[in-house]
């Protein structure tokens, strides 16, 4: 399985690991910063940006894929769903990860009788019929509510799209194996083994991925450090782009 990395800058190694339907480019802001510290891995997941689709289902199979490609000893950092491609890729390969960075995370994107802290199933059954009939429409209504409730709203929607076009979409086979892992996976298992030190950001207004679920990460994880954006949405490493830097810089030193 070929996947595609951006490799910039040195030092301690960083990697990067994209949401649900987008690339690397979702950090394109943040990456010349980081890259001035430390050796920066941006990776486009299996089917996304340069990564070419695969057309492999299974979800362990594609973490290790991934994690083919990270150095030992790195800082994973993941984002929304990338948030679970680092819990499953510190879970099935401690060696390779020094420490574990969360943003936007969850163990598990949807709500059951056990876990209020997620979306209704009902809205992702919806956007995948959305994504169906009309494709483009339902990434752009993503990209959307990326930024709903949070700082900047509609024109930090506006700036992030207009930075993550440059690369080839995401494939439809992409997208719809994407959505059935947000439908099925749960990580709740693997938490309390996740030894290593790690670093869960938030955004106190996310309408993705609720607060009270980076909460339970870092209530549960053994070595979790907390940091929540009282203003932010679903991007704070875009709308708040020093504080976040800092964090995570000072997090990787």
């Amino acid at each position: 399985m070929n996947v595609h990395v951006d490799v910039l800058g040195g030092g301690r190694d960083l990697v990067l690991l994209h949401g649900w339907g987008l690339n690397a480019d979702v950090w394109s802001e943040v990456v010349p910063l980081l890259a001035a510290r430390m050796r920066v891995f941006a990776v486009d997941l299996p089917g996304h940006g340069r990564s070419p689709d695969p057309g492999i289902d299974d979800f362990d199979e594609t973490v290790d894929a991934v994690a083919a490609r990270v150095p030992k000893d790195a800082v994973v950092c993941g984002w929304s769903m990338g948030g679970l491609f680092a819990q499953r890729l510190a879970a099935r390969h401690p060696s390779r990860v020094r420490g574990l960075a969360l943003v936007a995370g969850t163990p598990r994107f949807v709500a059951g009788g056990d876990w209020p802290h997620g979306m209704r199933g009902e809205t992702l059954e919806r956007f995948a019929r959305d994504l169906e009939a009309d494709r483009d429409a339902t990434l752009a209504t993503f990209v959307t509510l990326n930024a709903l409730h949070g700082s900047r709203g509609r024109a930090a929607a506006r700036e992030f799209a207009r930075r993550i076009g440059a690369r080839p979409p995401a494939t439809d086979a992409a997208l719809r194996r994407g959505l059935a892992w947000l439908r099925r996976i749960d990580l709740r298992g693997d938490a309390p083994r996740l030894s290593m030190p790690t670093l869960v950001m938030h955004g106190a207004r996310d309408a993705l991925v609720p607060a009270e679920a980076g909460r339970w990460l870092a209530g549960t994880l053994p070595e979790a450090r907390h940091i929540e954006w009282p203003d932010a949405a679903h991007l704070p490493f875009f709308t708040h782009r020093a504080e976040f830097v800092a964090t995570l810089e000072s997090f990787v030193a």
